[in-house]
């Protein structure tokens, strides 16, 4: 199954969850909950969802011809992603698809643009048989609109995700129009906004706080953001980049696409927003943009990098382990690397003669460039990337993205994500002997599994392993930096993911959190058994709650489409919003089918499961006896336990 498919997921299951709940708060209210009022209903709520990298499609808006094939380009013809034209023409999907590496202008034949609305995150490649395999959010957005929800309350906020922050802004005035969403769904529905962004949908939401602390009045940031924003859903954040990023850079990553990997390098590369997953050190720090701009105006100024003494003290730069070990040959100059135009037998001659050095690389000397200014002569992409991180990073006048993140000030922030995945954290690499983009092979994969570090190769790793592993795609350190936010005094609660009784659940309150450091319980685990870890603070800022959600086993490209990450979106957003909720946060104590989906037979003792909420009722059609198993109650009933 193609891994592009599974980019941001879901996440209009989320939009779903608000909505579903909107409908079910005003029947509880009407059913005997009273009339008292609260701080503002369900109903007015939307949901802002910023979908990740490569989530958007993007329509050509050029007239290309395409010799040798059927099938040429028009004006809104889908480009990202078109299989067909993929697989028949090739090069021209190239052009419509690539950036100029310097300016990150269109290709001269051929431009595309994303699309808009929820249509541009439903389906990546429409069709009978390519819909299906590369459907995101079409059937969830299905699920909204059997159960009645509003158009207006779900409100997709695509981009291109080729672009850097700045050239988002300055093309498309992304970030002015996503301001003007947020008033707009004020204003439309009459309360806040919930904000779900997956993946690198979150760096682009964190650079538009960051923006809009430059474009409105100090005093009246915090203002806005609590009028507009009412919580914010951090999924599967890469709050210190990712190192996948660096090997797509280098050697190419295809994610499931039915092209080369050096195809993929030549594209891959040819983003500036490529780099904004690069990862970075946790104890470097930018200069304060605000106090900068506001001595010193706009401009290009670039941002001074200041590491704490931890940086120089400590190994890996908060990593695992080493980043990137590379062979370059002894021998430099202009013959010292092949290019397209040189004669590659000759130089690949001359390079084994040599003997190669192998040079390390920390996080930290990845995301200030010193990678790439050390293979600048043995490759002929570095100057661009170089240049990409120069320009739109290290200068971008509003944020070096390449910078830990704090929290963002907003009363109520959710970071969810996956772990104990097996996840890439390092990579040795070594010259191919051919041309670019294939002058780099991957030699051995660092991994971390299970609290410990392997090899490709098995041979030993050293490092310093984390308390557990990421996602698949991002490493634990990094996801897990959001526990930074946390105050000093902590609950945590570990529940299995499946519905449960609550006789599986281990508790701990106010643990001691010490700033800077994991926050790891030493809580068991049964065999076979997938837990959600809940780590919750409503005391240390009042006003404002943090919570972060640890699930077991929950790939990062799927994550959102897990059916248990939108029961708890569900059951927290119901909790958080009643008016007779008693507790900061929806208690754990218990999980009980909330959807006829959630009944199933319980074969052993042939009955429904969860008998209590469940019961045998056929429907025409079914062709199972789990599918004859559906709720005895309303969702709405069953809600009212979690109040």
């Amino acid at each position: 199954m193609p891994r592009w498919r599974l980019r941001s997921g879901r996440l209009a299951c989320a939009m779903a969850i608000v909505a579903a709940t909107a409908a079910a708060a005003a029947v509880g209210v009407a059913a005997g909950v009273g009339e008292a009022e609260a701080e503002f209903d369900y109903r007015k709520l939307s949901g802002i969802i910023i979908p990740g990298f490569a989530s958007t499609q993007l329509r050509a808006w050029s007239v290309l011809d395409c010799p040798y094939s059927p099938f040429d380009f028009n004006p809104l013809d889908p480009v990202w992603l078109d299989s067909t034209k993929l697989f028949s023409a090739l090069n021209c999907w190239l052009k419509c698809m690539l950036l100029d590496p310097y300016n990150q202008t269109d290709h001269p034949e051929c431009k595309s643009r994303p699309d808009s609305g929820l249509s541009a995150i439903t389906e990546l490649d429409p069709g009978y048989i390519t819909g299906p395999l590369s459907s995101i959010w079409k059937e969830w957005v299905k699920w909204c609109v059997e159960f009645g929800i509003e158009a207006n309350a779900i409100i997709a906020v695509p981009y291109d995700w080729r672009l850097p922050p700045s050239m988002l802004e300055e093309r498309d005035l992304y970030f002015h129009k996503l301001k003007l969403t947020f008033e707009i769904a004020l204003k439309l529905r009459g309360g806040p906004s919930l904000v779900f962004a997956h993946s690198m949908g979150n760096n682009v939401f964190r650079y538009f706080l960051e923006w809009l602390k430059l474009e409105i009045a100090p005093k009246h940031y915090i203002q806005w953001l609590d009028k507009h924003i009412h919580a914010y859903f951090a999924v599967g954040a890469p709050l210190l980049g990712s190192t996948e990023s660096i090997r797509a850079t280098l050697s190419g990553t295809t994610s499931g696409l039915p092209v080369t990997e050096g195809t993929a390098r030549l594209m891959f590369n040819s983003f500036a927003a490529s780099l904004w997953l690069l990862p970075f050190s946790k104890y470097c720090k930018a200069d304060n943009i605000y106090w900068k701009n506001f001595f010193e105006g706009k401009g290009g100024y670039p941002h001074r990098q200041q590491c704490d003494e931890m940086e120089y003290t400590s190994d890996y730069s908060g990593w695992p382990t080493t980043l990137v070990s590379i062979e370059v040959p002894t021998v430099r100059g202009t013959d010292a690397y092949p290019s397209i135009m040189d004669l590659t037998e000759d130089i690949t001659s001359n390079m084994e003669c040599g003997k190669p050095t192998l040079l390390t690389f920390s996080a930290r000397e990845v995301s200030d460039g010193t990678l790439f200014k050390t293979i600048l002569d043995y490759d002929p992409q570095s100057k661009a990337l170089l240049h990409q991180l120069e320009k739109y990073y290290q200068g971008d006048p509003v944020l070096n993205p390449l910078t830990p993140w704090e929290r963002p000030p907003i009363k109520n922030v959710f970071c969810i994500y996956g772990i104990d995945s097996k996840t890439e954290v390092g990579y040795f690499f070594a010259p191919s002997g051919k041309p670019y983009p294939d002058n780099w092979i991957v030699t051995d994969v660092i991994y971390e599994f299970e609290q410990s570090l392997l090899s490709r190769s098995g041979h030993s790793v050293s490092g310093k392993p984390n308390n557990s592993s990421g996602d698949g795609t991002v490493s634990y350190n990094s996801l897990s930096l959001c526990k930074q936010w946390l105050g000093p005094k902590v609950n945590i609660t570990r529940a299995p993911q499946a519905e449960h009784d609550g006789s599986d659940l281990q508790t701990s309150m106010n643990a001691e959190h010490y700033h800077g450091q994991d926050l790891f319980p030493n809580m068991t685990r049964a065999p076979h058994v997938k837990y959600i870890t809940y780590y919750e603070d409503a005391e240390s800022i009042p006003g404002w709650r943090t919570a972060v959600w640890e699930l077991d086993k929950a790939n990062h490209r799927n994550i959102v489409r897990m059916p248990v990450v939108m029961r708890e979106l569900w059951l927290e957003v119901w909790h958080d919003m009643h008016p007779y909720s008693k507790s900061k946060f929806v208690t754990k104590a218990f999980r009980g089918p909330l959807r006829n989906e959630d009944c199933h037979w319980d074969y052993a003792k042939a009955r429904c499961g969860f008998p209590e909420f469940c019961e045998y009722r056929y429907t025409f059609g079914d062709v199972h006896l789990g599918m004859s198993c559906r709720l005895k109650n309303s969702s709405t009933t069953l809600l009212r336990q979690y109040i």
